[in-house]
């Protein structure tokens, strides 16, 4: 056994059996394919970190004197732009012989993109810096959604079913690890301030990053597409039709974007739990630090449990992650609206540090679980369809659900909170019902 062999074999718990039925010339590539993945994903989500539009970047909008009503669009230009395109790309992705080249111009894009906001951190100042940083962003997603296309696409041809959660939550784990480091660096470099120029330089190293997923990646060794599938598949060039058809009539596929769009529990809840903090008057969270430090943590403890549990039952995972995140959310809000309750003491400090990072382990769990179910729910094209698909719509509800969230949010933010938890009720019953796609024999 070779010593890349070995070490895959150390990371991951194999499954021989899906291993035997790939292609002579994809079976030989398995484990060197599977660490690139492994370390560009690692790679990829601490650079992630470097440019989060929840912390790093308002930190940045307030180091650099940018109006604050700037700050509400920085997490929906993030999250919807790397959305929205991709049912519009997905002809153009599908040209693509070897759709890792897809991703590899997306992470250059997304280097050039931070390298730009970082020399407006180190330049710029007040609104016409806000606004350059917002269209680098926007340019960011772009990136952004170039790799989400393809990356399911390109792990579903070079690595078997029962090992691609593995790696998801490997690679997770991983990047847990440096965004701790990362944390404690910011901690003992900036404390509670951290300037400007000290945000140039963490979002400099971000760019470096995102070179390096680029140069990984573009080692994988992934087989070829048909031509005249390709020549096929492109005739259909008419993608939003392509997409409402696909929503109509694919009723597996239809389920599944329903129950991601319920499981959005965990993914909007934890800035609300830090502004219910700052409500009770906790400033335990307010640390540019102290964010990094928890999702690193939640992300190097959830990376290796959920990627097995992945392989085994990615649709249970989903369910169990909304589930959890929902009943965290409930005894929260019920614990805060005790009569005395202050966020200013030990008590309070451990009820918003607890909750936010047991959300946060569980959206990574969630995460996990829906992009191992949308690689196993189909083959080839199908699959790079229903990723743009999926995330097309999601980028939708997103802004929908994001909107309605923020509404009741003006009322009170238990209001936001609970409409949240009872949609990830919903989405654990909803989850119950999906068609298992994952090998049950897996680990």
């Amino acid at each position: 056994m070779s010593k890349i062999e070995g070490l895959y074999s150390a990371l991951l718990r194999r499954n021989q059996e899906a291993e035997a039925e790939l292609p002579a010339e994809v079976r030989r590539n398995v484990a060197p394919n599977g660490l690139r993945l492994v370390l560009a994903n690692a790679l990829q989500s601490s650079g992630d970190q470097t440019v989060n539009a929840s912390t790093v970047l308002p930190w940045l909008f307030s180091a650099l004197g940018v109006p604050s009503a700037l700050v509400g669009v920085l997490v929906p230009i993030r999250e919807s732009g790397s959305m929205l395109p991709q049912a519009f790309l997905t002809p153009i992705v599908l040209r693509a012989r070897r759709r890792k080249w897809v991703f590899v111009t997306g992470a250059l894009g997304q280097a050039l993109s931070v390298a730009a906001i970082a020399l407006t951190a180190a330049l710029g100042e007040g609104l016409g810096a806000g606004i350059a940083i917002i269209v680098a962003l926007a340019v960011f997603s772009l990136g952004r959604c170039l790799c989400s296309i393809s990356s399911k696409d390109v792990q579903g041809r070079t690595v078997p079913k029962g090992e691609r959660g593995q790696i998801n939550g490997v690679a997770t784990a991983a990047a847990g690890v440096v965004a701790i480091t990362l944390g404690v660096t910011i901690r003992v470099v900036g404390g509670e301030e951290l300037a400007a120029g000290q945000l140039a330089w963490l979002l400099a190293g971000g760019a470096a990053l995102w070179v390096l997923v680029a140069v990984v990646y573009a080692g994988i060794r992934e087989p070829a597409d048909d031509p005249q599938q390709s020549s096929e598949q492109r005739q259909d060039a008419h993608w939003f039709g392509q997409m409402v058809r696909l929503l109509r009539d694919d009723r597996p596929f239809r389920s599944f974007v329903l129950v991601r769009s319920l499981l959005l529990v965990s993914a909007l809840s934890p800035p609300f739990i830090v502004s219910l903090s700052i409500e009770s008057g906790s400033n335990t969270l307010a640390g540019l630090g102290g964010f990094v430090i928890a999702s690193g943590l939640a992300a190097l403890l959830g990376g290796r449990l959920f990627g097995r549990l992945a392989d085994r039952s990615s649709k249970r995972l989903m369910s169990i992650g909304a589930g959890i995140a929902s009943a965290v959310i409930v005894l929260t809000v019920v614990v805060a609206a005790l009569p005395g309750f202050t966020g200013e003491g030990w008590l309070g400090t451990l009820v918003f540090i607890g909750s936010y990072f047991l959300l946060t382990m569980m959206h990574t769990g969630v995460r996990v679980g829906r992009k191992t179910y949308i690689v196993d729910m189909a083959e080839g094209d199908t699959r790079t369809k229903y990723v743009a698909v999926s995330n097309t719509a999601m980028g939708v509800i997103l802004l929908v659900v994001g909107g309605i969230s923020s509404l009741l949010a003006t009322a009170h933010i238990f209001w936001a909170l609970l409409f949240l938890a009872a949609m990830g009720l919903v989405g654990v019953f909803a989850g119950a019902r999906l068609p298992e796609v994952s090998r049950r024999d897996a680990g």
